[in-house]
């Protein structure tokens, strides 16, 4: 299993009044590095997978331990852990070699945004997505696992 990373500048602007970085900012973190890993498959190659949209059905986070501002950036590791006709799940861990501070996952829904409406995962997308499938074990805590 493949997993995707993505590092991910910390900004000065993400650190709340106890001077870590505020849980709000985690999901755009998760964002950034979905969007990196999805997109990979989409428009340079001129595919329009993943292209037409997507929307977020369900995040879950599980906040391991505090970030701090610092000017190295934080590796965001991802994953798939379920794809379905119409939905896919991703797995996240924030972290950096040693240490974790974010379990996370994402189910989201492929969008026809002309019709308005979800659509079904195409041969294509399932294709790439399956290179990132994990099978189970220890991705995590049992509730992103799931």
């Amino acid at each position: 299993m493949a997993r995707h990373i993505y590092q991910c500048p910390l900004r000065w602007s993400d650190m709340d009044a106890f001077g870590h970085v505020n849980n709000a900012v985690f999901v755009r973190y998760l964002e950034e590095a979905r969007i990196d890993f999805m997109f990979r498959l989409a428009p340079g190659d001129g595919s329009p997978s993943f292209s037409g949209g997507s929307v977020v059905a369900r995040h879950e986070i599980d906040y391991v331990r505090p970030l701090v501002h610092r000017h190295e950036p934080v590796t965001i590791e991802s994953w798939v852990t379920k794809i379905g006709a119409a939905s896919l799940t991703i797995a996240y861990e924030i972290k950096d070699a040693d240490q974790v501070y974010v379990r996370a996952s994402t189910v989201v829904v492929p969008f026809d945004l002309e019709a308005q409406r979800p659509r079904r995962i195409s041969a294509e997308e399932r294709s790439f997505l399956e290179e990132y499938v994990d099978d189970g074990s220890d991705s995590g805590s049992g509730a992103l696992a799931a």
